[in-house]
């Protein structure tokens, strides 16, 4: 199913750097009516409310937190379109003693935060009539990567769930949309030694692109693009096929 973004009420998690800040940036470019900037930190996005005034609105959650998540229903009441973008990746030896804390705090987030997020907010969405989810996951829900194990193995899980979501959703007239970017030029990228990615920008106008074409998968940057090019068979195959 088509959503242009045109009159959209959005709400983007992680909103105030990254990809994150670069899909507000990119949805109000599109004529997006009003996007909920939904952050852990409200002083961290002053220079978005400074710059877009009354077409954006700063609401505090903890992505970790499911009563910080469950409060934003009566928040956003007019959403269209929700952006899980919010995610943690921490360096964590496989083997290590601390590695259940690791991959706990990061199922927390990226796993969990999903599947909170779309509980208390795909109803409002299906109360308006429709819109689209959208998940950001990674390349490395495909394919685990050494040393980000429990990122991979978060990413994973959610990209799973992000195919429940598509079939749950399918009649409800929400579409999904499901990210998958390799290395982008974010903080997260240079925590794991990739300075130099595609734009974050260059990801939000994709996602724009996709959602506007009705896609499943996005695989928006030069990297993914080679993921795509293996798993396309396989998708087609088994996870978009009816």
């Amino acid at each position: 199913m088509s959503v242009s973004i045109k009159d959209k009420v959005a709400l983007v998690t992680g909103a105030n750097r990254g990809i994150g800040k670069a899909i507000v940036e990119a949805f109000i470019e599109q004529g997006a009516k009003k996007v909920y900037l939904a952050v852990r930190d409200p002083e961290t996005t002053t220079e978005l409310e400074f710059k877009h005034a009354d077409k954006v609105q700063t609401l505090q959650v903890d992505m970790a937190n499911a009563n910080s998540i469950a409060a934003l229903a009566d928040k956003v009441s007019d959403l269209d379109i929700i952006v899980n973008n919010a995610g943690v990746l921490e360096l964590t030896n496989l083997l290590e003693d601390q590695s259940e804390a690791a991959l706990d705090k990061q199922l927390s987030v990226n796993l969990y935060g999903l599947l909170r997020i779309s509980n208390a907010l795909v109803p409002v969405i299906e109360k308006n009539g429709g819109g689209a989810l959208v998940q950001l996951n990674s390349v490395a829900s495909i394919k685990n990567f050494s040393g980000v194990d429990f990122y991979s193995a978060s990413k994973a899980a959610a990209y799973s769930i992000t195919q429940g979501l598509k079939e749950k959703l399918k009649d409800k007239n929400i579409t999904v949309l499901s990210v998958h970017p390799g290395p982008i030029d974010t903080d997260m990228a240079a925590q794991v030694g990739f300075p130099d990615g595609a734009s974050p920008a260059s990801v939000a106008q994709a996602i724009v692109s996709s959602l506007n074409a009705g896609d499943f998968h996005l695989f928006p940057d030069p990297v993914s693009k080679d993921f795509e090019s293996a798993y396309q068979s396989y998708s087609d195959a088994l996870i978009t096929a009816e």
